[in-house]
């Protein structure tokens, strides 16, 4: 999908609009009111604001940007036209309704907004229909697109935040494999020019890499039930110093001894017992864990004597060895990195997506089963502040 043409965009683009409104619509029957309100959170967006944003997004982007024909070479505040809602700035520009204002916005209801996503579908699907076949001009509906999809997933992760029953499946067990021997080699890290690339993916550059070993899945609930039975949870000599502040902060909160939305762990108790989107559910031994925070992730690394990957390892790995057994995109991983730009990185138009977060954040790599699949690529950099575990992430180990 970074390399689709037209045609290919146009029914992606269609696809994407009509899961976003499959996804509103599962919210407003778990619910039940056709204004959907959910209790104002730090961790989650007023649906209808996060909802009516993905159409401004395009909308600004696309619609109204007369600069658009640019591509990734447009100005980062590029002239615009006014938008077909008078009011879509005041609600949807997040430089405007900053996090905490977007709570008392007096935002559309559900039926107002759904005609705005329709209507600004539309406008995009004529403009493109119009576009040259190349890149430069193709970048802003790939940019839309992916936007969109990674909204989507942020709604079903607000749902599992809030406890809202969707029909999505549970993670399956996995078959446990050995760790996989990767050998030294140079490896062009990132994404090359052509096709779409989020800008912190660029630009790809050459890196010398080791020989290291590599877990074939993320970490398992019978891998980290051990690091709990040991006492993972009240060693401090495991933890980074943040890492254990943060979860001394948790325990006196909440009690926190175990990963998030675990309400039973360890051989004591008999089963993993994990809520998923408001109902309880047993976790199967082989299952990929989740829901944890980087501090959890490293700490558990110290305990197993291994490592979090770097990204280049997790990179390389994805690439080379999915044919001896390296299995990803069933949840998003944590990396050993702090997010950075690369040496010569230069903020796409879009600029408000990558730099705040460097040297904030942590990288995540990989996918989730929340992910769409035409999201779902080696080269992709996530990214999340290391406390975060809202998030379907987990991780694996790796060794020198």
């Amino acid at each position: 999908m970074r390399r689709a043409g037209r045609d290919l965009l146009s029914l992606a683009l269609m696809d994407a609009r009509n899961h976003t409104l499959y996804l509103l619509a599962l919210y407003e029957k778990a619910l039940g009111a056709t204004k959907i309100v959910v209790t104002q959170s730090a961790e989650v967006e007023p649906l209808a604001w996060l909802a009516g944003h993905i159409g401004w997004f395009a909308e600004f982007w696309i619609g109204r940007n007369t600069q658009r024909a640019l591509g990734s070479n447009c100005p980062h505040e590029p002239t615009h036209l006014a938008s077909i809602e008078p009011q879509a700035d005041r609600w949807w520009n997040p430089q405007q309704a900053v996090p905490a204002e977007r709570w008392t916005l007096d935002l559309p209801d559900l039926a107002a907004t759904r005609a705005y996503l329709l209507d600004t579908l539309e406008g995009t699907l004529e403009l493109l229909e119009k576009a040259p076949d190349e890149d430069r001009a193709l970048y802003f509906y790939r940019l839309a697109l992916f936007h969109e999809d990674l909204r989507g997933e942020q709604l079903i992760t607000m749902a599992q935040t809030l406890g809202i029953a969707l029909p999505i499946d549970a993670l399956g067990g996995l078959p446990v494999r050995e760790p996989l021997l990767v050998p030294a080699t140079r490896w062009m890290l990132g994404s090359a020019p052509g096709g779409f690339a989020f800008d912190n993916e660029k630009p790809a550059h050459e890196v010398p890499v080791p020989e290291f070993e590599i877990d074939a899945q993320p970490v398992t609930w019978a891998q980290l039930v051990e690091f709990v039975d040991d006492g993972g949870y009240d060693r401090p000599e495991l933890w980074q110093p943040q890492g254990w502040d943060w979860l001394q902060a948790l325990a006196q909160a909440e009690g926190r001894r175990g990963p998030r939305y675990v309400d039973q762990i360890g051989v004591a108790s008999g089963a993993v017992m994990q809520t998923r989107f408001g109902k309880p559910a047993r976790m199967a031994g082989n299952q990929l864990a989740m829901h944890m925070s980087w501090w959890e992730a490293d700490a558990w690394c110290r305990w197993a004597g291994r490592r979090l990957p770097t990204e280049v390892e997790w990179e390389i790995a994805a690439h080379t060895a999915v044919g001896r057994g390296f299995r990803w995109g069933d949840v998003h991983e944590w990396t050993a990195g702090t997010f950075k730009p690369w040496p010569g990185f230069s903020a796409d138009p879009w600029e408000q997506y990558s730099l705040p977060w460097f040297g904030l954040a942590r990288v995540l790599r990989g996918a989730s089963f929340a992910t769409r699949a035409r999201m779902k690529h080696p080269k992709f950099r996530g990214f999340a502040p290391p406390a975060r575990d809202d998030l379907f992430v987990g991780f694996r180990s790796c060794a020198a």
